[in-house]
């Protein structure tokens, strides 16, 4: 069964990774690079400043930043035990995908997908009585990993997994945010 798995991941790897094309690449190559997405950051820090103050915002960049470290840490812990060769650097299909990026590490799972889903449903969780459209958030995530897919750096595979994680991490940081939180946020949607 573990064998189906891996050759329908590889299969759907192919297929959307030969969905590209050299007139995007250099999009797709913006879209992977976390320093453009600082403007999307900030805007959306002023925007969580805006409705919550100084004060909560610091607390919530803190907790932000204490979920990345630990993700990046159990993504990495989980890299080095599996020890899955990256699409890129796999020589039983890297003739069959497209090449755009390489890299050297690991790629069981995907620490782009789990970092970004973590934060997108920590803010999410927290947020969500406060912007009205707060869902759309959920794209940031959706957007970036496709970006390592196309690049041929992940399984699609590494990606859901990663989704998984982030997603789990996202809603047991936002429990012990909240456990720790002395007075949690009214329900407003503005």
């Amino acid at each position: 069964m573990l064998e189906n798995i891996k050759e329908l991941d590889t299969n759907l790897l192919v297929y959307l990774n030969g969905l590209g094309s050299e007139t995007y690449d250099g999009f797709w190559l913006f879209i992977t690079n976390q320093v453009y997405w600082t403007p999307f950051f900030l805007f959306l820090f002023y925007l969580i400043y805006k409705k919550v103050g100084g004060k909560q915002t610091l607390y919530i960049v803190l907790f932000i930043a204490i979920l990345i470290t630990f993700t990046d840490q159990v993504t990495n812990l989980f890299k080095y035990n599996f020890q899955r060769l990256r699409p890129c650097n796999n020589p039983e299909i890297n003739s069959h995908i497209r090449l755009v990026l390489t890299r050297q590490s690991y790629s069981f799972f995907s620490g782009h997908a789990a970092n970004t889903m973590a934060v997108a449903t920590f803010l999410y969780l927290i947020l969500k009585s406060r912007f009205k459209y707060l869902g759309f958030l959920f794209l940031w995530p959706l957007i970036f990993a496709y970006s390592r897919i196309y690049l041929g750096l992940h399984y699609p595979g590494d990606i859901l997994t990663g989704y998984f994680f982030g997603a789990l991490f996202g809603f047991l940081l936002f429990l012990v945010y909240r456990k720790l939180k002395p007075q949690y946020f009214p329900e407003k949607v503005v």
